[in-house]
């Protein structure tokens, strides 16, 4: 049981460092959370402040998600009677949940794509791969970020069912609720979007900073 509430306490607090925040402090001397969307995640830092401070941003964001699954597998190591593979599932979880509701931060965070891309590529490089290039290729025919960030949350779980081979950590639990616990979350984050894309009124890409 130590071995589950490490994991669970090591990532929810590596998910709570916003990256977005202190980035757009730190280079604009704003928070990003109070310009354009509000939301505190790559996207909004792209349009406030700029490309730059994007890239940085989605990078600690990634990282965050892969350190937090480096934890569940070392802590997996040490823990003869775990379950491996939940270990790396609740790191998973618990890592995108601190992105979206950091203690550090008021519980006010990001929508969990970077962080979870992070997680995915750590889970399974294959599949994490898959679902990079999905959420590219949406992005790129349609210019919502929102819509391939979705799209590639909802082809996780999918993936889970049809792809056995290449995960990390292979002893222990099925991955499939875990895939689907994720694309709920990352949708859920994403309802806002979800609805406007309904509406025909989602914001398209752009790489110009704006003051909104």
């Amino acid at each position: 049981m130590a071995a589950y509430i490490i994991v669970a306490l090591s990532a929810y607090l590596l998910g709570s460092i916003s990256f977005s925040v202190i980035i757009s402090k730190k280079m604009a001397g704003f928070d990003v959370r109070e310009k354009g969307s509000g939301n505190a995640g790559a996207t909004n830092v792209l349009r406030s402040v700029g490309k730059k401070a994007a890239i940085l941003t989605l990078l600690g964001d990634a990282l965050k998600g892969v350190v937090a699954v480096l934890v569940g597998i070392i802590v997996g190591l040490f823990a003869k009677n775990a379950d491996k593979a939940l270990l790396v599932q609740i790191a998973g979880i618990l890592v995108v949940v601190g992105h979206t509701f950091p203690i550090f931060f008021g519980f006010k965070g990001g929508k969990g794509v970077a962080t979870a891309l992070g997680v995915v590529l750590m889970t399974n490089w294959k599949i994490g791969l898959i679902c990079l290039v999905f959420a590219l290729v949406l992005m790129a025919l349609t210019r919502m970020v929102s819509m391939g960030s979705v799209g590639a949350a909802i082809l996780f779980p999918v993936l889970i069912i049809f792809i056995h081979t290449n995960y990390t950590v292979t002893e222990g639990s099925s991955y499939f609720v875990y895939g689907i616990i994720l694309a709920v979350i990352v949708a859920f984050n994403h309802r806002s979007n979800i609805q406007r894309i309904l509406n025909g009124t989602e914001n398209k890409l752009s790489f110009k900073k704006t003051d909104a």
